[in-house]
């Protein structure tokens, strides 16, 4: 007989500004894989300002032309939507209606932890480039061609 087993996501690598939910962005997230269905339970958990918030979560299909409609849950499904014409690629919404709003800029997975922590940084408490420049900065992570800017600099 076989054993049931669970698997949880570790903690999510999130880096959130300290005055979250006052700026065009509130911080940013750092996935291990590009698979939402896996990574969004961690997110959320880790954000969910009330336990039991039905929460909408609006992303780019361009960056995740892979994303469900629905994620299961422990205790929820999560509602996965794509976002409108002119979004960043690189932004994640998590909406909980009234209760709190969090948009994050998404470090691609596979980027290495020096260059996911200058964005880190970048997108943390005295930000001041905007969601959409760091989006591009996060798109120029992807490429690659951020690591090999950061490394012709060193």
């Amino acid at each position: 007989m076989m054993d049931a087993r669970t698997y949880h996501m570790p903690r999510p690598r999130l880096a959130l500004a300290p005055d979250a939910g006052h700026g065009s962005l509130d911080g940013a997230w750092w996935p291990r894989c590009d698979a939402l269905e896996l990574e969004l339970p961690a997110l959320v958990d880790a954000l969910e300002p009330a336990p039991g918030a039905v929460v909408r979560v609006v992303v780019n299909l361009s960056a995740w032309p892979d994303a469900p409609h629905a994620v299961i849950a422990p205790g929820r499904v999560i509602a996965v939507e794509p976002a409108g014409p002119g979004s960043g690629a690189h932004v994640i919404t998590l909406d909980w209606g009234s209760v709190g709003r969090w948009v994050l800029l998404v470090l691609p997975p596979g980027e290495p932890a020096g260059t996911t922590g200058r964005l880190f940084a970048a997108a943390g408490p005295g930000n001041p480039l905007t969601a959409s420049r760091l989006s591009a900065l996060a798109a120029l992570a992807e490429s690659g061609r951020l690591r090999e800017t950061a490394e012709q600099a060193e």
